[in-house]
């Protein structure tokens, strides 16, 4: 099963209010983007890592939830995953689009993302998400969240390991086409609240409902760690249907 783990370090780090913002806008952006991103490859279909409470996963976070789907369908999704998780990339580009297709859209499925970030460049790349671009003090809402998320993890490689190393710059040329400016994309980076909503949306995952790695998928109170299929994922659909 391939996931993003996280270790105690990469968690202490994520947290820390330095992360991103460190006296100037979007400091930490400048640092190279550690790790290898590699070609995730479709896995088998992952088992249950163990029951969560569903009721308390749903009760409102930090930020406001990023939903698709209709609140009383009878499946429900929570995904925690990392803008620079390779495999939460491939899931997006190969599954979640058919998935929404057969299931959400059908009224079948309601499916939330929450942020999970592993370092610097995927929290920055989560609160750019989060922005408005247009008003970067406002939050964005869901018809601007999903499509900024599918961009941003299509130029994956672009923007978390750029060959000149600088993840700030490529971040930023990422993000003009969704409209950011230099002053908008400055400004949504020395967001401090949002910043700490989006680790603290991460703490809640990792303290409350063991999350450790990503993608994670919290469905019907049962916690799946790693890449899923189209076929995978609506096989276990459609044993809960």
């Amino acid at each position: 099963m391939t996931t993003q783990t996280m270790t105690n370090e990469t968690f202490a780090a994520s947290l820390s209010r330095r992360a991103v913002l460190a006296g100037s806008a979007s400091t930490a952006l400048g640092l190279t983007f550690v790790g290898s991103i590699a070609t995730a490859q479709a896995q088998e279909k992952p088992t249950s890592d163990g029951k969560v409470d569903m009721a308390e996963v749903l009760k409102p976070g930090p930020l406001p939830e990023m939903q698709v789907g209709k609140d009383d369908a009878p499946i429900t999704v929570v995904e925690y995953m990392s803008m620079t998780c390779p495999h939460c990339a491939h899931f997006h580009a190969t599954t979640f689009d058919p998935i929404k297709e057969k299931y959400v859209d059908t009224g079948k499925v309601r499916f939330i993302i929450r942020e999970f970030p592993f370092d610097p460049a995927a929290t920055a790349a989560f609160m750019l998400a989060r922005c408005n671009p247009s008003k970067p003090t406002e939050l964005a809402t869901s018809d601007q969240y999903y499509p900024m998320i599918s961009m941003l993890f299509k130029q994956q490689r672009a923007w978390a390991a750029p060959g000149d190393g600088n993840v700030r710059n490529a971040l930023m040329q990422a993000v003009k086409i969704a409209g950011f400016s230099q002053e908008s994309f400055n400004a949504c980076l020395t967001n401090q609240k949002l910043l700490d909503d989006v680790n603290a949306t991460m703490q809640r995952g990792a303290k409350d409902f063991g999350v450790n790695s990503t993608p994670t998928f919290i469905i019907n109170g049962e916690r799946y760690a790693g890449d899923m299929t189209v076929e995978n994922m609506s096989a276990l659909f459609d044993s809960l249907l």
